[in-house]
């Protein structure tokens, strides 16, 4: 209805100023007033607005920060078994070696499901071509097998949703020189 109401004010408005004999004679003082009453709606309107954007922008970046601030919750989650299994294991006293051994066993497997769960893998490329994405060569060695192939890995790389956290350094062939 308000709408309405703009609409048919501005048009009066606008029939006025254009053409000032076509009007019922409306006065100057009424055609300025209804041009205030319409201004001021587009105002309010305009404030209205403003506002709502104002707090959506602001309602973004708290929801943003939250994300930042707890975006390790769930991991973190995961990995306080991980702590409690080692601390019993440095808990045992008299501990066997055999018992020690199958106590980290587990425990790995407990980092290795939390590290599944939230999509790290692991590369272990023993055998793959050299990838300098994925892989960072310490050392080149000698070797029977195709050249630029690992034939060595020092240390295993991990990747978070194919992105590289680590790469795996690992030792490369080249072929045999003959003396």
């Amino acid at each position: 209805m308000q709408d309405q109401n703009k609409t048919a004010a501005a048009q009066e408005v606008e029939a006025a100023t254009l053409d000032p004999a076509a009007s019922a004679a409306p006065s100057l003082e009424e055609l300025l007033e209804k041009a205030e009453a319409v201004a001021q709606e587009h105002r309010d309107g305009w404030l209205r607005a403003k506002a709502d954007a104002d707090n959506i922008r602001k309602r973004a970046q708290s929801d943003l920060a939250n994300a930042h601030k707890f975006a390790l919750e769930n991991f973190s989650a995961e990995l306080i078994p991980v702590c409690d299994s080692l601390e019993a294991a440095l808990a045992t006293r008299n501990a066997t070696p055999e018992a020690l051994r199958s106590g980290v066993e587990l425990t790995l497997k407990q980092l290795m499901a939390a590290f599944e769960k939230f999509s790290i893998r692991e590369i272990n490329p023993l055998g793959e071509k050299f990838d300098p994405h994925k892989h960072q060569s310490i050392n080149m060695v000698e070797s029977d097998a195709e050249p630029n192939t690992v034939v060595g890995v020092l240390q295993k790389g991990y990747s978070l949703n194919d992105r590289i956290l680590r790469p795996a350094l690992v030792s490369i062939a080249k072929p045999k020189t003959s003396t």
